[in-house]
């Protein structure tokens, strides 16, 4: 049992360590013309910014659009960042590829 709990507490300091890590690094997504959106690997967005002639050309639903497009680019970057620091972390942890 005491075992048990001491390796809980190694992962719990192993995944406070990830998250600490993934806070500190950003991805930055520019997928969509026009648009450029920063994110941690912990998914918070950090920024978004838009070219210049980026509004003079679009219409308001195009533009929701690409922007939604941007930030759900972004977040699977993000997360693929996150997937590639675990597994770098915890090697043969069930649930990671």
């Amino acid at each position: 049992m005491f075992d048990m709990m001491k390796q809980l507490n190694q992962m719990r300091k192993q995944a406070n360590e990830i998250k600490k890590n993934l806070d500190a690094e950003t991805v930055e997504c520019t997928d969509v013309n026009g648009i450029k959106i920063v994110i941690t690997g912990s998914q918070d967005l950090k920024s978004v910014e838009f070219d210049e002639d980026y509004f003079a050309s679009k219409d308001k639903t195009r533009m929701e659009r690409d922007l939604l497009k941007s930030i759900n680019a972004s977040i699977k970057k993000s997360q693929a960042l996150a997937a590639k620091k675990m597994q770098s972390t915890m090697p043969g942890f069930p649930g990671l590829k």
